[in-house]
């Protein structure tokens, strides 16, 4: 661990780039953010790190550790942290909230048009190839994070365990995560060997940054800011949820869902494939806010717009206040829906950073910390397998049926009802993505085409 003599000191220092041109790169950014988190990291890192050199690698790696440690989508954190590191609080706002805007705006109007056109032929066909690929995507996903995060017995018994846990038993999500953090600082203390420290990815190659590290934005912890960004970013996230609480009841579907995402918004950890079977499970079977497959969808359209993933939950929301909108218009409902929901999912992320970067950068180098955020990011491997199996099953199959005795928790497939365009298409995404090596957005574009070509021919895609 460095000691105190070692840390950088805390002091704010005027960023040498000007404010108006961080804007405009952080918009441009936003536009390409497609992929997934591993995509829209490579996005910041090409052109933050390598083409601008505005924060150099190990700076870089340092925040986006910090990120992945915390519940939300780590690539808008990311995005959130360096804008702080920038240009302060303002730039972690401007970063982080730009992040975000173009795939509000794009899964809004996508809603809408799922929920007026989703019944007819062309729509349902569309859906029908879109969803199977993520079945390959959310593969890809495993692949991509196992070779990162497994690089060790240990840890795939983490990832393996994690995967158990939540496919076989049904324990909470939030509890494997907790002991998979544990499990991973346990490791470090007792077996050291075993969690490897940076695997070679901190080296900082090429020229030095515009902005060397006494030159970023940094605030000293203290118990008052501390306190002004707790006061305000817990009003800032509540009060539009106390709002509809009192303007539409306790019962009403926006204080069900305010209060539902407010809740998922902090378990959130490993992003959103890790916290998609959660917030799926409950939305469909609790609240009954949506069909199995339409979630399959949800996540499908996620996929075709920028932003982090997690804006699935705005999908989420627009159709259960549309079906259930109280005394308003079921339009109304489901825009005021989708933009609580957005909004009370995000604020937390400003939030968490917010609080504790600056501590983090006090914390640079604590391996302790390394190994707690490693032994996570291997349950997240784990986590993001469960998520696939569960989509599998809901996709490919149009009736399942629980399994279960004593502490045994299963949901398996009628092999009856298996979906055999759909698996065609599973199968083509494959080849598309792991043999060819496409984009997802090429991907999916492909896969939906197939899709409606089946539906037009007659086949069976429902």
């Amino acid at each position: 661990m460095s000691s105190d003599a070692d840390r950088p000191p805390m002091v704010a220092v005027p960023s040498g780039i000007p404010f108006r041109t961080a804007v405009r790169v952080w918009f441009a950014i936003s536009l390409q953010t497609f992929g997934g988190p591993a995509g829209q990291i490579a996005v910041m890192q090409r052109t933050l790190v390598d083409d601008k050199r505005w924060i150099g690698q190990r700076r870089f790696l340092h925040a986006m550790n910090y990120c992945m440690l915390l519940p939300g989508p780590e690539a808008q954190q990311l995005a959130t942290y360096v804008g702080w590191l920038l240009h302060g609080t303002r730039g972690g706002l401007v970063a982080g909230g730009l992040f975000v805007l173009p795939g509000v705006v794009a899964l809004l109007v996508l809603s809408a048009v799922y929920v007026a056109f989703g019944s007819t032929v062309a729509v349902t066909a569309l859906f029908a190839g879109l969803a199977p690929a993520v079945l390959a995507v959310v593969a890809q996903a495993v692949v991509r994070v196992a070779k990162r995060a497994l690089t060790g017995p240990a840890l795939i018994g983490i990832a393996g365990a994690s995967f158990l846990a939540l496919f076989l038993f049904g324990i909470p999500f939030p509890l494997v995560v907790l002991v998979a953090g544990l499990a991973g600082w346990a490791l470090h203390r007792w077996r050291p060997d075993t969690v490897p420290q940076g695997g070679g990815r901190e080296t900082d190659e090429g020229p030095p940054p515009v902005l060397p590290d006494d030159a970023l934005h940094t605030e000293r912890p203290s118990g008052r800011r501390t306190l002004r960004v707790l006061l305000i970013g817990l009003l800032v996230w509540g009060v539009p949820v106390a709002a509809v609480a009192l303007l539409t009841g306790g019962h009403s579907v926006f204080t069900q869902q305010g209060l539902f995402f407010s809740g998922a918004a902090v378990v959130t950890f490993g992003g959103a494939y890790a916290v998609l079977a959660y917030v799926a499970q409950q939305a469909v079977a609790v609240y009954g806010w949506l069909a199995p497959g339409e979630m399959v969808r949800g996540l499908a359209l996620a996929e075709t717009t920028p932003g982090p993933l997690i804006m699935v939950v705005q999908f989420v929301a627009f159709l259960g206040a549309y079906r259930d909108p109280g005394a308003l218009d079921p339009w109304a409902a489901a825009v005021v829906a989708s933009l609580l929901v957005t909004w009370v999912t995000f604020v937390p992320s400003f939030m968490f950073v917010l609080l504790g970067a600056p501590y983090m950068e006090r914390l640079r180098g604590n391996r302790s910390l390394s190994a707690a955020l490693t032994g996570i990011t291997a349950a997240v491997v784990g986590v993001i397998a469960n998520l696939g199996v569960y989509f599998a099953v809901h996709t490919l199959f149009r009736r399942n049926h629980p399994v279960g005795q004593g502490v045994l928790v299963l949901e398996l497939p009628d092999l009856s009802t298996l979906r055999p365009v759909g698996l065609a298409i599973a199968v083509v995404a494959a080849v598309l993505i792991f043999g060819l090596r496409w984009s997802v957005l090429r991907t999916l574009g492909v896969c939906a085409l197939l899709g409606l070509a089946a539906g037009l021919i007659g086949l069976p895609v429902d």
